[in-house]
């Protein structure tokens, strides 16, 4: 099967298709657009191609136009409901005692895959801990690393403020976890170049989606960097052979709401 086929009753030769290629692959300089010789090996599936050509007419071998969600421009935020949205948001750490559905964290997730990734390598996988009880079980692991820290690592433990951690959680304070009803981690291989940043987008994304579901979340920097240097809590999750968890969100219904947007720093800017 060849890599592209042209609708060529639909087809305008506008060219746009080729203009887009990430990779230049597309030759549409005589006519109707092809392939040129040996692309086969460049081609990162992206699918900018069928998703940019006007009239429907290009498909992809592994991609056709009815495999694409429409674009409803009416829907698309103006630039100031753009501005309030991601202005508006706020890290959560303080959640209802209230589960989220299952299907609602895999929509939100989904919506999180569609996040940009190095040459299109989509390398981002996700790990859901959804039960409390296991988050809980967990937090023990977490805990474990900042005491071996605090002992072997004193200089950083202290820059870490691990010694209060512990003392608050051994307390009563879950300042680990914030009492959040789930967990959500985006992991990649670390022989990948490209999960670091694709999992540091992705979840990005996945906290930004979150307001649209009643939701919110925080990211999780003391359970992440245990899952990436403590073995015990490593062997608990049972992530894949190879990867590495470089994010972790904490999630669950927000238990207070906020009115107002507190001003940030001003924008460092050169070059303009």
């Amino acid at each position: 099967m060849d890599m592209i086929t042209i609708d060529q009753e639909k087809c305008v030769k506008d060219g746009i298709c080729a203009a887009e290629c990430p990779t230049l692959i597309i030759n549409a300089q005589k006519g109707f657009p092809e392939i040129v010789k040996g692309a086969q090996s460049f081609c990162i599936n992206c699918g900018h191609c069928v998703a940019v050509c006007p009239t429907a007419a290009l498909s992809h071998k592994n991609l056709s136009p009815e495999d694409c969600m429409q674009i409803n421009k009416e829907m698309l935020p103006a630039p100031e409901q753009m501005e309030l949205f991601l202005r508006n948001r706020r890290s959560i750490r303080a959640y209802k005692k209230k589960q989220v559905p299952k299907d609602i964290l895999q929509q939100i997730i989904t919506i999180a895959s569609h996040a940009p990734s190095g040459h299109n390598r989509q390398p981002v996988q996700w790990h859901v801990i959804y039960e409390r009880d296991e988050l809980t079980q967990l937090c023990g692991h977490v805990i474990d690393w900042m005491k071996w820290m605090i002992k072997e690592k004193p200089d950083m433990a202290k820059a870490m403020e691990l010694e209060l951690v512990v003392a608050g959680y051994e307390a009563g304070s879950d300042i680990l976890t914030r009492g959040t009803p789930h967990l959500i981690l985006a992991h990649g291989n670390k022989h990948d170049f490209s999960s670091e940043s694709s999992c540091t987008i992705a979840m990005t994304w996945l906290e930004l989606a979150l307001p649209s579901f009643g939701l919110g979340g925080c990211w999780c920097g003391y359970f992440n960097a245990a899952t990436m240097f403590w073995p015990p809590l490593q062997a608990a999750l049972g992530l894949p052979k190879n990867n590495l968890s470089y994010g972790a969100m904490m999630v669950g219904y927000p238990k207070f709401a906020y009115h107002r947007i507190p001003p940030r720093n001003k924008a460092v800017i050169t070059g303009l």
